[in-house]
């Protein structure tokens, strides 16, 4: 049995941990309320953006300008955008999307003899992958931890120019989608080339008769690019809020351990202490009957 002293150490020590969870805790839930705020107030403007598409989509299929964004290119070369966070001690939040980006790029893209490069919002994801053979991005690694729109559609220009260059064939992004606190989705999505399917207005059934101006064709020139930063605009603020969330969830789970450890610890260091006391009054038992004797 452990010494009284080493049993009062970790006591203490756990303890500490416990005051450092908690706190961690707390500091995730503010920020979850803000990173949640956010996604909440984007989806209506992302869909909302979508509903508009449905009208349009039918002028982007014979303007020649337009179509490089929708036209199926036979893929060569691919470009993943892959959301973590920038620090653990978030549950399986990093671990989900690294093995969502392997699958990809081992199961879609390495079997099908397809070059991919990665990259990285968020340092976590990255780790695994500078090791291996994988053309890394990591220009805006940092990126999410000061995520703004104008920022994010820097970098959605980035990537626009360098698919209408021919760079990349594909472009798809791959986050954590929020639910609540407790329940995030991994999500693969392809940004470019725009998938149709998305704006079929026989499926949304968002069609409407408008009268536009300037023409169809004018507006989808802005609308159509500003439509895919916005997606990953969202996914940017989507794995925002499920990294605050993943890490409120596990911090409170790891406080709850600590309290049941140190519980388990205070019975150990009571026990120990007992036996130190019992065999203490044996040993002055056997003197006073040595003595007697």
């Amino acid at each position: 049995m452990a010494n009284l002293k080493e049993v009062r150490t970790r006591i203490s020590s756990t303890q500490s941990t416990q005051q450092i969870t908690k706190a961690m805790k707390l500091v995730s839930a503010t920020k979850l309320r803000k990173a949640q705020q956010s996604i909440v107030k984007m989806r209506p403007y992302a869909d909302k953006l979508n509903a508009i598409l449905v009208n349009l989509a039918d002028s982007a299929r014979d303007d020649a300008q337009l179509k490089e964004y929708f036209d199926y290119r036979e893929p060569k070369k691919a470009l993943v955008v892959v959301v973590s966070s920038d620090r653990g001690l978030c549950g399986a939040f990093n671990s989900n999307i690294i093995k969502a980006t392997r699958r990809i790029l081992d199961e879609k893209y390495k079997s099908e003899g397809v070059k991919a490069d990665v990259m990285f919002i968020g340092k976590k994801a990255y780790e695994p992958f500078k090791r291996l053979p994988v053309s890394s991005i990591t220009t805006d690694m940092a990126h999410l931890q000061t995520i703004t729109a104008e920022t994010t559609f820097a970098l959605g220009d980035k990537i626009i120019k360098k698919f209408k260059d021919g760079e990349y064939d594909e472009v798809r992004v791959i986050y954590n989608q929020f639910k609540n606190a407790a329940t995030q989705f991994v999500k693969v999505e392809k940004l470019l080339p725009v998938e149709m399917e998305r704006f079929d207005a026989s499926q949304t059934g968002e069609q409407a008769d408008y009268i536009f101006e300037p023409g169809k064709a004018e507006i989808l020139y802005d609308l159509v690019p500003r439509a895919i930063k916005t997606q990953l605009y969202k996914a940017c603020l989507d794995s925002l809020a499920s990294e605050h969330g993943a890490r409120m969830v596990a911090m409170d789970k790891a406080t709850e351990n600590a309290g049941e450890l140190i519980e388990k610890l205070k019975l150990k260091y009571n026990q120990a202490r007992q036996a130190a006391i019992t065999g203490e009054i044996l040993e002055i038992v056997g003197g006073a009957a040595a003595l007697e004797g």
